[in-house]
């Protein structure tokens, strides 16, 4: 089983978006653990994106993140990364094949509507940053057993 750190941005909140990609994911077999709706902090985003904090669009990343609320969420399945990233498509919007998110809703590399990990640790360390353990739940020992 794994778990995995999925973000609707601002762009995808102010776009109403929220229902649509959560039913991707549960249409899709995924199931929710944690969510929140949140004004995210500076210090959050800034630790978020941390890694590119060398880099001239740091501000830029920080700035969008924090202009208005994100819908963050943690989902569930066997390869639940893998299949998050395929389903949000190439971060370049214009890249994403139709039928991926970015690729019907993307428009542009800054406003590209989901962020998702993209590796076993990044999703560790980014539930960690977002949620508390008493956040989440354990699907198997609280809703029932995998389908």
């Amino acid at each position: 089983m794994e778990r995995t750190f999925i973000m609707i941005k601002p762009d995808g909140v102010q776009r109403g978006l929220i229902g649509d990609i959560i039913s991707r994911f549960e249409n899709r077999g995924l199931k929710l653990v944690g969510a929140k709706f949140l004004q995210v902090p500076s210090q959050l985003a800034e630790d978020h994106y941390a890694e590119h904090r060398e880099r001239p669009f740091f501000g830029e990343l920080v700035t969008f993140i924090t202009s208005s609320p994100v819908f963050a969420m943690v989902w569930e399945a066997p390869n639940a990364i893998s299949i998050a990233r395929s389903m949000m498509g190439k971060t370049n919007p214009v890249d994403s094949l139709p039928g991926t998110i970015r690729g019907d809703y993307g428009i542009s590399l800054g406003m590209n509507i989901i962020h998702g990990s993209d590796s076993a640790e990044s999703a560790a360390r980014e539930i960690a940053m977002w949620f508390t353990q008493n956040e989440l739940t354990m699907y198997e020992q609280t809703i029932g057993k995998w389908i």
